[in-house]
């Protein structure tokens, strides 16, 4: 089971928490949709900005949006006013109260999303998939990861047949739910068709008990990767964020 489904999924409940907080009752699938269309419109917004996890929450008159990236700055402009900005066109965009949060990620070569996108604009870039996959590997393993697993699938050199190849280093343990698995699925457009990527890294594993709200769950991620991927953080690391 731990081979075929998505590990972030299958760790839901026990060591990760959901992207979408909210009980839409008969108007759930009008919420879904929204989540949906808020996080196209986030992702091409930002695309600059290394966007890792777009979290939503909702109450009856208000919308708040947690976006972790890697690089704030670029999100919250000078001043704040890129952040109001955003804040403005999401509010004209669905009609809805919105409050922005931002989440700085420290470590991002420990985060699947940023390292899966950045290999995949890079083979974009003509540089040699070998290359981006295997500088993204070291990368990581560097920062502290216990491992890191890269598939690319696709006509690779503009081969006339697809073909998958599997860059591995380190250890990836699928049927240990408390492993620490982040995970990535994206895609590369080249000149001879898309090109698939999956990236998993093993950050460690978590013993402690996770308190899977929202923010405290990103705070307790960015510990982890914080202290080398080693997932035992000490419970002082812990805290909530004031503006929740």
């Amino acid at each position: 089971m731990g081979q075929k489904v998505n590990p972030i999924s299958n760790r839901l409940g026990i060591i990760r928490g959901w992207e979408s907080n909210w009980f839409g009752g008969k108007d759930f699938g009008d919420n879904l949709l929204e989540d949906k269309k808020i996080r196209t419109y986030l992702n091409k917004r930002l695309e600059k900005a290394s966007v890792s996890r777009i979290v939503i929450e909702r109450t009856l008159k208000l919308v708040t949006i947690t976006i972790c990236t890697a690089r704030p700055g670029i999100v919250i402009g000078k001043g704040g006013q890129d952040v109001d900005k955003l804040k403005e066109e999401l509010k004209n965009l669905f009609k809805k109260e919105v409050q922005i949060n931002i989440f700085e990620i420290k470590k991002p070569e420990l985060d699947a999303n940023i390292v899966g996108n950045n290999i995949a604009r890079q083979v974009e870039g003509k540089i040699a998939y070998r290359r981006a996959i295997k500088m993204a590997v070291a990368n990581t393993m560097r920062a502290g990861a216990e491992g890191i697993k890269v598939q690319i699938t696709g006509r690779l050199n503009g081969a006339e047949m697809a073909r998958k190849e599997m860059f591995k280093e380190g250890r990836t343990p699928l049927h240990t739910f408390r492993a620490d698995i982040d995970y990535c699925q994206t895609e590369a457009l080249t000149k001879v068709g898309l090109l698939g990527i999956k990236v998993w890294i093993c950050r460690g594993e978590v013993y402690d008990k996770v308190d899977l709200t929202p923010n405290f769950a990103q705070e307790k991620s960015n510990s982890r990767s914080n202290n080398g991927g080693n997932g035992r953080s000490g419970r002082g690391n812990r805290r909530r964020n004031n503006n929740r």
